[in-house]
């Protein structure tokens, strides 16, 4: 009996140890890959603050939520499945999807330089395709709704660039990996744009402190800065997430002409941006290599968007109204 409890306990332990090493595997390739994937992240949580802009400040925090949960949502129960799926089954179909989304991103982010540039041309073009949506109930179901859209393309990205940083491993460690990842940089960006979101508040509440101690006058004097400051960066802030829509879906395309055999142009953008970096110092280099390769990615995307600007105005947005058109009749 006692022989039994102890084989027994001896089975226990070894199983927990190899549990143990499961979990340290998962986390060490859940903090490669979510390293891999910083740079979509940081594009995520510069674009999301844009979709609480104009709302009031009571309302700001639930809509963060309601995006969060939308996020977490999209991540775990359709793109981690997904992404395991198509990674068994259909591999080759992996890139056309991710381009699709990319070149999604790219009329996003040119819809929005074009609203910006011709607010009067940008208004005619979203009467056309308003009746492409589904009548929200409100302007804030419509802004969750487009940014969970948006949220979708990016949260495919950064799980495909998840499950590609752990190649070979188990289903089950890919499995535990990607809901990691997903759950992981969800909290950290939603949470990052939640206190974007309520720093002005924040900063009020520090300027109406009473103290009258050198730390309450220095107080004071940062929560008026911050109270200043937030407009002027939230507006940036936006410029750069529609930026980052533009630049990462273009970076998409080109990856993905690259991987059907036209490097040609990732090519043209690496050669520039290793030449343009060759002239500057050396602490600079790896940072203008970058920003060469995201403005070459930018005006690819830039180019498509706008491409896609008039498809989508007298092709696509016709073809769903006639669809729709056909469900009402027939329903």
């Amino acid at each position: 009996m006692s022989i039994g409890l102890i084989a027994l306990l001896d089975d226990v332990a070894a199983i927990a140890k190899v549990a143990a090493a499961s979990l340290d595997d998962v986390a060490t390739q859940a903090v490669k890959a979510g390293a891999k994937a910083a740079g979509v992240v940081i594009d995520d949580a510069a674009v999301t603050p844009r979709y609480v802009t104009g709302f009031s400040a009571e309302r700001e925090l639930p809509i963060v939520g309601k995006i969060a949960w939308g996020s977490l949502r999209n991540k775990l129960l359709f793109l981690l499945p997904a992404a395991l799926g198509l990674a068994f089954f259909a591999p080759a179909a992996i890139t056309p999807l991710l381009m699709i989304g990319g070149a999604y991103l790219c009329y996003e982010g040119t819809e929005k330089v074009f609203e910006a540039v011709l607010p009067h041309h940008a208004e005619q073009h979203e009467a056309e395709i308003g009746t492409v949506a589904l009548a929200p109930a409100s302007v804030e179901d419509e802004k969750v709704s487009s940014a969970i859209k948006t949220d979708f393309i990016l949260s495919a990205e950064i799980m495909a660039i998840t499950l590609a940083a752990v190649p070979g491993s188990g289903f089950w460690i890919q499995a535990m990996v990607l809901a990691v990842v997903g759950i992981a940089i969800t909290v950290a960006v939603y949470g990052t744009v939640a206190l974007i979101v309520k720093a002005d508040d924040i900063g009020i509440a520090l300027a109406r402190n009473g103290s009258t101690s050198v730390f309450g006058s220095l107080t004071r004097a940062f929560g008026r800065a911050l109270v200043l400051a937030m407009p002027v960066f939230v507006k940036v802030l936006g410029v750069v997430g529609t930026a980052a829509m533009i630049w990462v879906g273009g970076g998409i395309i080109v990856h993905g002409l690259e991987t059907y055999g036209l490097p040609q142009i990732a090519h043209v953008i690496h050669d520039a941006a290793v030449a343009v970096a060759l002239v500057l110092p050396t602490g600079l280099a790896g940072f203008i290599e970058w920003l060469v390769t995201a403005a070459g990615s930018g005006a690819i995307g830039l180019v498509l968007g706008a491409l896609l600007i008039p498809v989508v105005g007298y092709v696509l947005a016709p073809a769903w109204k006639q669809v729709k058109a056909l469900r009402r009749q027939t329903a």
